[in-house]
């Protein structure tokens, strides 16, 4: 799942990842990820840093709660290193930035990785 404010990032998200046949949901907000990762179940979800209504660490922070095995990677524009120790320890794996050139590719590569060590089968980045 992406959970990002901005609609064209959902979109450029989704189509680096249903290209390898993932599915792909989103959320506008961190309260919204929070909510329909509850009714939803992902296999990964991917926050943005900031956004209106919870951000991308408040949200990571209530979904490490509730769904504890899920993996989390953010993709954000605020890649720096107190960014990415926040971050960790708030239970996200990985920091990417979106002003990388290569930072779509880096995202889908990290989500296979996690996907893989955390044993999820099923390729789905809901």
């Amino acid at each position: 799942m992406i959970v990002d404010d901005h609609a064209i990032i959902r979109r450029m998200v989704r189509e680096v990842f249903e290209a390898e046949n993932w599915e792909v949901l989103y959320a506008a907000n961190g309260a919204e990820g929070v909510q329909k990762a509850q009714v939803v179940k992902p296999g990964l979800i991917i926050p943005d840093l900031s956004m209106p209504v919870m951000n991308g660490l408040d949200a990571a922070r209530e979904l490490k709660v509730l769904m504890p095995h899920v993996p989390l990677l953010m993709f954000t524009n605020n890649a720096a290193e107190i960014v990415e120790k926040e971050a960790r320890s708030a239970g996200i794996s990985g920091v990417i930035s979106k002003s990388d050139p290569d930072g779509l590719k880096q995202l889908f590569a990290r989500a296979k990785a996690l996907l893989r060590q955390d044993g999820a089968g099923a390729q789905c980045a809901s």
